[in-house]
């Protein structure tokens, strides 16, 4: 008997496993009795009220597929919710096809829009949405990731290894932008494993105004205390949500006036996110270290590279590849259940086990979006990765010899270095 039909979405930008999960939604929803279609570009079309930019999945379609990047269906940023026409679209285009249920996966931006297509269709389409990023700052519970986020730093390490290996061979500094707009649980374990030189993510600065002039001083100070021990190289990763927390007022206080424009433009997407790749952070950061560092006498070679778009669509490591169908799976037995006639829902794994989670307890009635999780700077893994990081410490200036190498590295006095650098560690 037909349970009718399970429409698909992804919105957002990719992550390694999107095709995971549209492979075991599309399987489990034909085998419990659902015709299952998929639409393209996520919202796109849908608020555009277009019918025609959808397909039908069967299970020939989405056999294997669990094992390779990318989105057979897309993806788009399209917010159908800034509207009542585009969401009065996305409705008409149901009811002509007859959806029933739905699958949406993308993160807090989708969420969002699941959410809205959950309350403003009174319970005429269930709605379960699988929760993905691979800045991993989606607050599931426990330390369970978001998916593809183990597969994207999987292939940022090997990335960032051979760049390290590059920094060693011809004595130059690399700085590395990750992608992690509101945490930076990527930029931390790329670097931590990696075993990079320094990582720099956002929530180490805790309520602290995050500055330029701050990010620059601690990668010199790692610069000084490198060549104080005879090491010409290094790689450096920042995570780009240091962009955000610096503030576009902060950005332009740290250049010479009417400079910003030329790293990129201040560009908003359709949910308000300011669009940190269209800002070139690394080629900031880089021309303003060259220009400080000159004047404290240090020529180097700085490389800027940016680290995400590279990860995104690489085929999913066999965790993410075995979790992706776990969720693609527990979706549809979400929207099987009793539960889904009461509320849509996020679905999430605790120990094994399938948790939905409800829109109405996830989403913050305020903003739309659920609230970031960000590294814990308080427990002991981030302690172990700062603890390996090569960066000024308090006790490099109680140490009467080694304030005196890393003061001679500049040509500075001890009590000039510590003047200049000891606010990094506290000292007044």
């Amino acid at each position: 008997m037909s349970k009718g039909r399970l429409g698909v979405l992804v919105g957002g930008g990719p992550a390694p496993g999107i095709n995971g999960v549209i492979s075991a939604a599309t399987i489990e929803g034909i085998n419990n009795g659902f015709e299952v279609i998929g639409f393209r570009d996520g919202f796109k079309w849908l608020a555009q009220g277009d019918a025609q930019q959808c397909k039908p999945l069967a299970i020939r379609d989405v056999s294997g597929i669990h094992l390779r990047g990318g989105s057979i269906l897309g993806t788009s940023r399209t917010n159908p919710t800034k509207s009542e026409t585009s969401m009065n679209n996305v409705f008409k285009v149901f009811d002509q096809l007859g959806i029933t249920a739905l699958v949406t996966i993308g993160g807090d931006d989708t969420a969002f829009s699941a959410s809205r297509v959950a309350k403003q269709s009174h319970g005429k389409i269930k709605v379960a949405h699988v929760p993905k990023t691979i800045d991993n700052d989606l607050p599931l519970p426990g330390s369970t990731p978001t998916f593809g986020f183990e597969t994207a730093r999987h292939n940022g390490v090997y990335l960032v290894r051979n760049l390290a290996e590059d920094a060693r061979t011809t004595s130059r500094w690399y700085i590395i932008i990750s992608m992690g707009r509101a945490a930076g649980h990527l930029a931390l374990g790329v670097a931590k494993a990696a075993a990079a030189t320094l990582a720099i993510i956002p929530e180490e600065f805790r309520s602290r105004k995050v500055t330029v002039d701050e990010v620059c001083d601690i990668i010199i100070g790692s610069i000084i205390k490198r060549r104080a021990e005879g090491s010409q190289y290094g790689v450096v990763v920042l995570a780009e949500g240091l962009i955000e927390a610096m503030g576009e007022d902060g950005l332009v206080k740290a250049l010479p006036e009417g400079q910003l424009e030329r790293f990129g433009k201040i560009v908003r997407d359709d949910h308000g996110h300011l669009r940190l790749g269209e800002i070139e952070f690394g080629r900031l950061m880089k021309e303003l270290l060259t220009t400080r560092l000159e004047k404290l006498g240090i020529k180097l070679t700085f490389i800027d590279k940016d680290l995400g778009y590279e990860l995104r669509c690489a085929d999913p490591i066999p965790f993410d590849a075995e979790y992706t169908r776990d969720l693609g799976y527990g979706a549809v037995k979400f929207l099987l259940s009793p539960e889904a006639d009461k509320y849509g829902a996020i679905i999430s794994f605790v120990n094994g086990k399938m948790n939905p989670l409800p829109f109405d307890e996830m989403l913050d009635p305020k903003t739309g979006r659920m609230q970031n999780r960000r590294v814990n700077v308080d427990g002991e893994a981030f302690e172990c990765a700062r603890a390996y990081m090569i960066r000024l410490e308090r006790e490099d200036f109680d140490d009467v010899k080694q304030l005196g190498k890393l003061a001679a590295v500049v040509k500075m006095t001890p009590e000039q270095f510590r003047a200049r650098f000891g606010y990094l560690v506290g000292l007044k």
